[in-house]
């Protein structure tokens, strides 16, 4: 692989011009992870007519998606967007996830892995290619892994200039998974999986790796802990000192507001903001997982408080929430 990067092998393996947005492929190979045949697809957004760039800012999808979450292939989209008010995009995709090709141990794959391995890589080449420390946005399992990544100490300030998670959280409880028995047989179960099929259960168009999904079983066990055998996590975000905007919907089901909140007060030592979206909140609609990024009421009344927040480290003076 010819590399176009000084840190590890690194393609541009695509660039494009799509409209009015330059779009350039990079596909990484780090060989920092146990699996060294791990590569990585980041997909750079800027506008055609403007060579300079400005702050870097990278997008990771949740599970079962890809960088089509933030990208349309009509141009529409958080990123899109992002890029032509100025800012330099990146669109990350974990392994296995649209560009980035299957690696030997997909079946192993997890946010451990992620969070140690492919963040920090990702960070260290979009700074080396930009000069400047990225801001990081994620979705779902994308910021989950961010808060991992921040947790564990695995990422800083010297890596992020701030964070943005949305729909992120790890405090739901299954009750069901408290139960030894139960928890045991789902282990033993998946255990006889490769993946599980997004298109199969309407989750989302990418497949998610099983090791995923015995992770989370770990977490919410019995005793269980986000974390790994090697630190917890929950404790180290207490820590972290990056700048930090917590997102959440009142419709979102499947990553619900307390939870979300229970995750931002987390980071103590952090300058740090919450964003409630709904009605309630003055909002046209209550949005949901998805709608909460991904809808035309989140073009113009959420997309514009992200590019604030990454402006200015904070949200306008009458969208701060307690």
């Amino acid at each position: 692989m010819q590399s176009s990067s000084e840190l590890f092998p690194v393609a541009l393996i695509s660039a494009e011009y799509r409209g009015d947005l330059s779009e350039d492929v990079y596909r990484l190979k780090p060989g920092r992870a146990p699996d060294f045949s791990v590569e990585l697809a980041v997909t750079r957004l800027g506008l055609a007519d403007q060579p300079s760039r400005g702050q870097p800012v990278i997008l990771l999808h949740g599970s079962f998606s890809n960088r089509r979450f933030w990208y349309s292939p009509r141009g529409i989209g958080l990123g899109p967007y992002l890029a032509r008010a100025g800012f330099d995009v990146w669109v990350a995709e974990m392994r296995g996830h649209g560009l980035s090709p299957r690696n030997q141990a997909y079946k192993h794959n997890s946010v451990a892995e992620y969070a140690r391995y492919d963040l920090p890589a990702i960070a260290d080449f979009v700074r080396e290619q930009t000069g400047q420390v990225p801001h990081w946005v994620g979705h779902s399992l994308g910021g989950t892994t961010l808060a991992a990544a921040l947790g564990g100490g695995y990422m800083g300030e010297q890596d992020a200039a701030s964070v943005a998670l949305f729909g992120t959280q790890i405090s739901r409880i299954y009750w069901p998974l408290k139960v030894p028995p139960v928890e045991w047989g789902g282990r033993l179960l998946l255990k006889g999986f490769h993946h599980i099929s997004g298109a199969r259960f309407k989750r989302g168009p990418e497949d998610e790796p099983v090791g995923v999904a015995l992770e989370s079983l770990r977490w919410h066990r019995l005793f269980g802990r986000f974390g790994d055998a090697e630190r917890d996590w929950w404790a180290g975000m207490a820590e972290v000192q990056v700048p930090l905007l917590a997102v959440s919907a009142t419709g979102d089901l499947q990553d619900p507001a307390w939870a979300c909140r229970k995750l931002f007060e987390q980071f103590v030592s952090a300058p740090r903001s919450f964003l409630l979206l709904g009605r309630e909140r003055g909002y046209s609609s209550d949005f949901g997982h998805i709608e909460m990024l991904v809808s035309k009421e989140a073009q113009s009344e959420v997309w514009p408080l992200v590019e604030y927040w990454l402006r200015e480290r904070q949200l306008p003076a009458e969208k701060q929430q307690d």
